[in-house]
């Protein structure tokens, strides 16, 4: 029996059509064009403003995208993974619903919290899946609201997040391909650096949580951000030197959208020339789960069957890691 890998087979994206420019947040915090763009390669974001929808609404979309572009039945899906760090609730499972509603009736689902590594670990749980047999088609949907949890007075964030979503297709591969190796990695030192305070059961929301704004997403940022470019560049080098690759040998890095820089230093260190290193920062922000496949969606057209792909992200927790990955397809 040939030995089975686990390999992307189509890709999905969504973001929402409102747009939330640099120049718009200069009327809300402290901050301009300038100081964004040369801190962070940010440009603008995407926000969905309609009421009533969460990320659920963000996640249906990206996987109706892939849906469509593959003509997948939506009967054939064996599992949903959902990779999410601002779920519709705190329960039930948002991607329970989302099964449902796009018509993955046969499929059991749940979601995955790693903060901007989910999609990363959702990466490897969908592989583990594949790989051991059971599944055939694991769909592995990254999608945040993260507008639903930014404080728009606090400039050390709302010039970051933005909303979107992203989804890729997992099915067994016997020709070598797909995912090949993976480092991932986390610390609870990160726990006081990047969180919400409210809103869990160590402090469950109240009056005061809500008066206090405790419900929104604070970061210590100089901390995260160092910790971020040591993290995402070691883990980076890390996975080339453990499968012998050098960077002639990479053809692409698709690396965690949270801030230039970061990218910069993983890209250096891995000694890649820029033409290699795929952003979309400039578009749409840090979208925290959805960010991976997003870029893979943006960039699938230049994918050519056999490519070598790294991975990278960094997220709260803290939690990072690298995934090696050869693409398994031509875009028709």
């Amino acid at each position: 029996m040939n030995t089975i890998t686990a390999a992307i087979t189509a890709v999905g994206a969504y973001v929402p059509d409102f747009v939330l420019t640099n120049k718009a947040l200069e009327s809300m915090v402290d901050t301009n064009d300038e100081w964004i763009t040369s801190r962070t390669g940010i440009k603008e974001r995407r926000i969905l403003k309609e009421e009533g929808k969460g990320t659920s609404f963000l996640a249906i979309k990206a996987a109706q995208d892939l849906l469509a572009k593959a003509n997948i039945d939506p009967l054939e899906i064996d599992l949903l993974i959902m990779a999410t760090a601002t779920p519709d609730m705190p329960v039930a499972s948002t991607g329970v619903y989302v099964a449902t509603e796009i018509g993955a009736l046969n499929a059991f689902a749940y979601d995955l919290q790693a903060a901007c590594s989910s999609f990363l670990f959702g990466m490897s749980t969908a592989a583990a899946y594949i790989q051991s047999g059971r599944y055939k088609k694991v769909l592995l949907i990254g999608a945040d609201k993260m507008s639903s949890i930014v404080d728009y007075t606090d400039r050390s964030t709302c010039i970051i997040f933005g909303d979107g979503a992203g989804a890729v297709l997992f099915e067994p591969n016997y020709e070598g391909l797909g995912l090949q190796d993976e480092y991932l990695r986390s610390d609870g030192i990160g726990r006081d650096f990047l969180k919400i305070d409210a809103g869990g059961s160590l402090l469950p929301a109240s009056l005061e949580t809500v008066t206090d704004n405790k419900h929104n997403i604070i970061q210590d940022g100089k901390t995260v951000f160092k910790y971020a470019v040591t993290n995402m560049a070691d883990s980076s080098e890390l996975i080339l030197k453990r499968n012998n690759l050098t960077n002639e040998n990479v053809d692409w890095l698709v690396p965690h959208q949270a801030n230039k820089r970061i990218i910069d230093a993983t890209a250096n260190r891995m000694n890649l020339e820029d033409s290699k290193v795929l952003m979309n920062i400039e578009k749409y922000g840090n979208t925290t789960s959805a960010t991976l496949p997003l870029v893979l969606n943006d960039f699938e057209h230049l994918f050519k069957k056999g490519d070598t792909i790294i991975l990278a992200a960094f997220g709260g927790g803290f939690t990072w890691g690298s995934i090696y990955l050869k693409w398994a397809y031509d875009k028709k």
